[in-house]
């Protein structure tokens, strides 16, 4: 209650303008009552991006461990993703704009690199099965994926892309396209 009521405080003000107390307020508890559990602002920022980013690792960790061939498996890996732009609006206002550009982010190095390495291991498998290119390096191409993704959500946090259900469907399609177009080898087609 008290992480979804923060979420909203975040993303409607800003996590530099609001306060503690406004998160409370928002979450109806007593002030105190907050400190009982973070002891920080910043350690609410922290557990937000905890939880979400374990969920998103959970979710990639799912589809690579499908049956699905490697092509697939990106293209749900960017479904994912861009989805919670419609299922999570406020969240990925606030994983855009606070917390990827916040300093304690560097203390999750750990927990953001599983997510592209994830990628990475669906890239090597493509490669290894041959419908991927072998040259292309495979860290820097998962990289280049999440990326990609990540200005999308982006350009739809700032208002600066269209975002309804079929842009963000021609998104997913796009990115599959595009940087999957550059992985495959002849022949291979992209998932629909």
């Amino acid at each position: 209650m008290i992480l979804d009521a923060a979420v909203r405080v975040f993303a409607t003000k800003g996590y530099h303008t609001s306060r503690v107390g406004d998160i409370a307020e928002e979450a109806g508890i007593a002030h105190g009552l907050l400190y009982h559990y973070f002891g920080s602002k910043e350690e609410v920022l922290q557990t937000v991006f905890r939880e979400n980013w374990s969920q998103l690792l959970e979710a990639f960790t799912r589809i690579e461990t499908s049956d699905d061939p490697p092509l697939e498996q990106l293209g749900a890996i960017a479904k994912v993703l861009l989805r919670s732009w419609r299922d999570q609006p406020d969240l990925v206002r606030v994983m855009v704009r606070e917390v990827a550009r916040s300093p304690q982010l560097h203390g999750q190095v750990d927990e953001i690199r599983a997510v592209f390495v994830v990628i990475q291991r669906v890239i090597e498998r493509g490669q290894a099965d041959g419908s991927f290119r072998p040259e292309v390096d495979a860290r820097l191409a998962s990289w280049i994926f999440y990326g990609g993704l990540e200005e999308l959500l982006t350009g739809w946090v700032l208002g600066q892309l269209p975002d309804g259900d079929q842009e963000v469907a021609r998104a997913e399609q796009t990115v599959v396209d595009l940087l999957c177009g550059g992985l495959t080898r002849a022949g291979a087609v992209a998932p629909v």
